[in-house]
């Protein structure tokens, strides 16, 4: 599914609502990898097993701080551990799995700045920087039944190629800190939606590429 492009900040392909619109029911095929556990209370709903009475609006509030791409850890080896973990359970090999997150992590967005309601892009060139309106969430329905809950924030002003919508996914359905999420951004609502290859990862920028690994391999 082609991606409206931004500018500068172009990815290969990631609350008290004002007005919350609708949840909408998107039937979609999902690749990304939903094997991560949390505490036993949350398990079902990390995997993405959940009724629609569970999910509750979030702010952007969720996501305020300074994340990094882990997509520059992966390409440097950092993440080599993870694949082999990975590929110690799983099926698919270590190298196997390390090219499927070359497509899932992919951006050239490597550091997002939350401030309140505004959000700023650190990219290959000049930053960008717009500011964001709750736009209500969408429930997506994935191939194996499984499903996620996508997060969506609208642009109100800011820079013109600043993206006009960007969505969060970070296996939670109801308001609480994010300690890493998938984002989605572009300028067309609906098509993001329907991306479900690429999905640009971000932790605490001020997480060191080891502690990554650990948090990840704890998952």
């Amino acid at each position: 599914m082609s991606r409206t492009a931004v500018p500068h900040i172009t990815a290969i392909a990631t609350c008290a609502l004002l007005a919350m619109s609708a949840p909408v029911i998107a039937e979609t095929t999902h690749s990304h990898d939903e094997t991560h556990a949390h505490a036993h209370g949350d398990d079902d709903i990390y995997k993405g097993y959940f009724d629609d009475d569970q999910i509750e609006p979030r702010q952007l509030s969720d996501w305020e701080g300074d994340w990094q791409s882990v997509y520059p850890l992966l390409q440097d080896g950092t993440l080599d551990v993870v694949m082999e973990h990975k590929a110690e359970a799983g099926e698919k090999s270590a190298a196997d799995y390390k090219a499927y997150y070359e497509t899932g992590y992919a951006t050239d967005v490597n550091r997002i700045l939350f401030e309140g309601s505004t959000v700023t892009f650190f990219g290959a060139g000049t930053p960008l920087q717009a500011e964001y309106k709750n736009d209500g969430f969408e429930i997506l329905t994935y191939e194996k039944g499984n499903r996620g809950v996508r997060y969506v924030f609208a642009k109100e002003h800011g820079d013109a190629d600043a993206p006009a919508f960007i969505q969060f996914s970070d296996h939670r359905i109801a308001p609480a800190k994010a300690d890493h999420f998938h984002l989605y951004w572009g300028n067309d609502r609906a098509a993001l939606l329907e991306e479900v290859t690429n999905w640009p990862t971000y932790y605490p920028s001020n997480l060191s590429g080891d502690e990554i690994v650990e948090q990840m391999l704890a998952h």
